[in-house]
């Protein structure tokens, strides 16, 4: 469900990290690893202090039992090999869990978007949905990744390091927590800051990548209609907000970073101070060393207060992410599965509104289609043609009135049982970058046989040009099939929708995009594969549907006129009009050639 109050920076981190369960073990790896790292830097302090007091004395002085000269370089080799080590194993296996983490968000959030309602893709524009998918999902990255490995090392760093210094003279060391409050403070004020501003860098990137894949998949208009400035300008106008919103969150950082190095190097000088007057009977090498581990605190706690902002990211980024993930899936409450309908149709009393919208598009539509039988839907655009045939398949879910398959209602089967049923040609049709047999045979066609695809390609006379091709059959269509004409598009949709071999069918204006020749193969293929088959027509030349057994005229939402063909001609209404204008263009049209 939708939620109704934004979750709080840890809310959103504890539902990240639950991601990390499948990888615990890599994880548990990675933790140890950074534990020998961190608990390596105390010891690099301890041999200075062994070096510096033993410079008094050389030839007694020695190191768990071996002679100083070989003692500190022989401890300082292996020091550095068991930080190896542990640098090794924390930064191989974190990024091992990352690249997991990454790959299940991803995974899931595309899985997501193949469950989501039409209504979502309706508010939703495709450059936010593949941002979100790219972008925020690195942004994931630095979360689960730079993040954690600052932390978990840095942290460890931290904790070894104030141990020994505790360890070293606990009096001196109070003077360092003192400043803990103060640096506290101030990561949580600018923690906040870096979210808000990492938001809106991910709002602002979402435009760029919608302008972007907007003008690439319209690049014909564009240059058709001379759009290069505009979108060249609108483009940069996006890329300049995004640039300005990355360069507010850097000022923040590059301001927070010094300020919180001058508050921890304030505390040093104290230390300092009190080390010069306080040193009491400390011998020179344990000052050194004590001042030298406090000296390596500065960096691993600048380095935490830095990883403020990537986790900001991080979190904005989430929050976004779990935010798709939690939006309720279509609406799927049926528990019947049928193997095969006859295909009787019927249609109660039905109205429509569009999900978060006021204006009703449907307003009582009833109508009943019997096996076998073919209904037109005629009318202007607008007038709801599109949207009654789009509730058949289930693609916006109806609250008033009935849709009945065989006498079941729609929402009683289950939704993919239900599309089983039903095959659909639109005008816009969708191809993907693959083999023609590919796209015929695609989804639950997925493996039909090679004859079954080229006999459905037979009858959409598709396989005449397919023939032509140089791959024939195994040629890749480009992207939507850009490397095909529009009629040639059209007829490999009839041909997939043959192939489903479905008792019911829709075509919504699916012969708008081939030519008359063209149009009259496919009518006669049509003509063939209705035969026992309930088909539900829109059409806008009205030459396609005189066979109709029933013609639904419709205008504004209403069902305005019902009959054949020749009932309405007779009846001299809304039908005839629109007849006798077509036929009256079309005499024009032939007459002009």
């Amino acid at each position: 469900m939708p939620r109704s109050t934004r979750p709080s920076s840890f809310e959103v981190y504890w539902r990240l990290l639950m991601y990390v369960r499948p990888y615990w073990w890599a994880f548990a790896v990675s933790i140890f690893g950074f534990l020998l790292f961190a608990s390596g830097q105390p010891m690099l302090a301890e041999m200075l202090k062994y070096f510096l007091d033993g410079l008094q004395n050389p030839e007694e002085s020695r190191v768990l039992g071996i002679p100083l000269a070989y003692g500190v370089p022989v401890f300082i080799v292996l020091i550095a090999a068991y930080q190896g080590v542990g640098s090794f194993l924390g930064n191989y296996y974190l990024a091992w869990v990352s690249r997991g983490v990454v790959h299940d968000l991803r995974c899931a959030l595309f899985d997501n978007l193949l469950t989501l309602p039409n209504r979502y893709y309706d508010n939703h524009n495709s450059g936010h949905l593949i941002s979100r998918i790219t972008f925020n999902v690195t942004m994931v990255t630095g979360a689960s990744t730079d993040a954690i490995k600052v932390v978990i090392r840095e942290g460890l760093t931290v904790v070894f390091l104030f141990g020994y210094l505790m360890i070293s003279n606990w009096k001196l060391t109070l003077v360092m927590l003192a400043i803990l409050p103060v640096i506290g403070l101030m990561v949580r004020s600018a923690s906040r800051k870096f979210r808000k501003q990492s938001k809106k860098i991910q709002d602002a990137m979402g435009d760029v990548t919608h302008i972007a894949s907007e003008s690439i998949q319209g690049y014909r208009v564009v240059r058709s209609f001379g759009g290069e400035a505009y979108e060249r300008q609108r483009f940069y106008n996006a890329s300049m907000d995004n640039m300005q919103r990355s360069m507010n969150m850097t000022r923040t950082q590059a301001i927070y970073t010094p300020t919180l190095q001058l508050v921890i190097y304030t505390g040093m000088a104290a230390l300092m101070y009190m080390v010069l007057n306080l040193r009491g009977d400390a011998t020179p090498g344990e000052l050194i060393a004590y001042i030298t581990a406090a000296a390596l605190l500065p960096k691993p706690i600048r380095q935490l207060s830095e990883v403020s902002s990537t986790i900001q990211k991080g979190l904005a980024a989430a929050d976004s992410i779990f935010a798709q993930l939690d939006e309720p899936p279509e609406r799927d409450q049926g528990i019947l599965e049928r193997d095969q309908v006859s295909g009787r149709l019927e249609v109660q009393n039905l109205s429509f509104v569009y999900p978060g919208t006021d204006r009703q598009v449907l307003h009582n539509i009833s109508f009943s289609v019997k096996p076998g039988q073919m209904v037109a839907l005629v009318g202007r655009s607008g007038s709801g043609k599109s949207t009654l045939a789009n509730l058949v398949p289930r693609f916006y879910q109806h609250d008033n009135g009935s849709i009945l398959l065989d006498g079941i209602p729609i929402e009683d089967y289950r939704l993919h049982n239900l599309r089983r049923h039903i095959a659909l040609v639109t005008q816009h049709v969708t191809l993907f970058n693959d083999s023609i047999s590919n796209n015929i045979a695609y989804g639950d066609l997925a493996g039909a046989p090679m004859d079954s695809i080229r006999r459905a390609a037979q009858a959409a006379y598709a396989d005449e040009f397919i023939e032509q091709l140089p791959d024939r059959y195994h040629t890749l269509v480009g992207e939507n099939g850009v490397m095909l004409s529009g009629g040639q598009r059209q007829r490999l949709a009839i041909a997939r929708a043959l192939l489903k071999d479905a008792p019911v069918l829709i075509l919504d204006e699916a012969t708008s995009a081939l030519d008359t020749e063209s149009e009259r193969h496919i009518q006669a293929a049509l003509d063939r594969v209705m035969k026992g088959r309930t088909t539900l027509v829109i059409a806008h030349r009205l030459s396609t549907i005189e066979k109709a057994d029933l013609i639904l005229v419709m205008d504004q939402g209403h069902i305005v006129e019902r009959g054949t063909h020749n009932e309405l001609l007779e009846l001299n209404g809304y039908y005839a009009r629109l007849h006798a204008r077509q036929f009256k263009d079309s005499d024009e049209h032939e007459g002009d050639s």
